[in-house]
């Protein structure tokens, strides 16, 4: 059997770029999509995607069910990890504090980070904990929707 590697990313990649815009969020592809979403008053949560399994399997579901929550996020976006590398970088330049890591959370308020949930918050724990998390930073940050 002869897989070609990149024709398989590929569709991991996309499939996991499908799963967060399903889930309603923003894919940010450019520096200058990261320096326009960011600079919108209110929140915005900033999901940075990636293909690795802790993204698959509790980042990118956390991402879709923390929104059923009274208290939500003005904004939605998303940027991957190692695709665009441009506008990840982008919005990493906004986490101030914040070692690079993804997956992860970012919460902004009128483009100032506000609080993380970083990879070593997602990686070998439930999803429900994550959305835990995330509910727990809308309840404090967010307006009810």
């Amino acid at each position: 059997m002869n897989m070609d590697f990149n024709l398989f990313m590929n569709d991991v990649v996309q499939q996991a770029r499908k799963e967060i815009v399903s889930a309603g969020y923003t894919e940010l592809t450019t520096a200058e999509d990261v320096k326009e979403a960011l600079a919108k008053k209110g929140t915005t949560l900033v999901m940075v995607n990636s293909v690795c399994g802790c993204a698959g399997g509790i980042a990118r579901p956390a991402a879709a069910h923390s929104l059923h929550y009274d208290k939500r996020p003005d904004h939605l976006v998303t940027v991957f990890a190692g695709q665009d590398k441009e506008a990840t970088a982008e919005a990493r330049s906004f986490f101030t504090g914040y070692p690079p890591s993804s997956p992860s959370f970012a919460l902004l308020k009128d483009g100032e980070i506000i609080t993380m949930v970083e990879r070593h918050d997602i990686e070998g724990h439930e999803p429900m904990a994550v959305v835990q998390k995330l509910q727990q930073s809308f309840e404090e940050h967010c307006e009810e929707i």
